[in-house]
């Protein structure tokens, strides 16, 4: 049987970028800051993580952490982001806005897929912010978005898994349906299983010790909300092979 499914791991390192697709990922989400639910990668990551992969690198426009109703001058920062990005080798982009009132902002959308035309666009999970799901997909489709990023509006892909369904049944195809947000290797076959999704969105991660010998454990570098410093987070081999296993077997 034909493979019909396609994992997208979102990475926002070289080295987690590597592993993915050594591991099987069909695509991945580039960001910077994960922690924050990733927003905008540096040119310089982009640059070299192209230069160490095969599969299509989609990269995320989001120029801050927080909510998804945007200022004019960020929505310029988004437009030169796009700019830039496109003419440095994105194969696609993963952005997304909304209006004061959790409407999807089809004007500033519009907007935006025209800056980043020929390439494909995802809408992220701002979607899972929006005031009316039903609504927001059927706006996604008419502005010709080509993925949507969804944990069903709920604290995870598994706790909205309900929604996810109606949502690929109400997409028909017109729009990839992907659900993603703590999708792990006990929840995956559920999650498939559950939505007739054909497409997920994971990070794949575990904790690898950092190198450093000296450390100093007094100082944090960010606000009281932090990742530790001494851990890195990194996409793991094994953890997207069994991910990819699992989808191959439920699919």
């Amino acid at each position: 049987m034909a493979e019909c499914f396609l994992m997208e791991v979102c990475v926002d390192s070289v080295q987690s970028a590597v592993n993915a697709e050594r591991g099987g990922a069909g695509r991945l989400e580039l960001c910077s800051s994960l922690l924050e639910g990733g927003l905008t990668p540096s040119l310089g990551l982009l640059h070299i993580v192209k230069q160490c992969v095969k599969i299509p690198v989609y990269v995320m426009i989001r120029p801050r952490g927080g909510d998804f109703f945007y200022s004019d001058q960020e929505v310029e920062v988004m437009k030169k982001d796009i700019e830039v990005m496109k003419s440095h080798g994105a194969d696609g982009l993963v952005l997304g806005a909304l209006t004061e009132d959790g409407r999807v902002d089809a004007e500033l959308c519009m907007e935006l897929l025209a800056s980043a035309r020929p390439l494909p666009v995802t809408f992220h999970r701002a979607f899972d912010m929006a005031h009316d799901p039903v609504v927001a997909l059927e706006a996604l489709v008419t502005l010709g978005f080509k993925h949507v990023l969804t944990s069903g509006c709920d604290s995870s892909a598994l706790e909205g898994l309900p929604l996810i369904k109606r949502l690929v049944d109400q997409a028909k195809g017109r729009i990839v349906v992907m659900p993603g947000g703590g999708i792990t290797e006990r929840n995956l076959q559920r999650i498939l299983e559950g939505s007739g999704a054909q497409e997920f969105h994971c990070s794949a991660r575990s904790s690898r010790d950092s190198a450093m010998k000296f450390r100093n454990t007094c100082v944090s570098m960010g606000a009281a909300f932090t990742a530790p410093e001494y851990s890195l987070k990194v996409a793991d081999v094994s953890k997207v092979r069994t991910l990819n296993a699992i989808a191959k077997n439920t699919l």
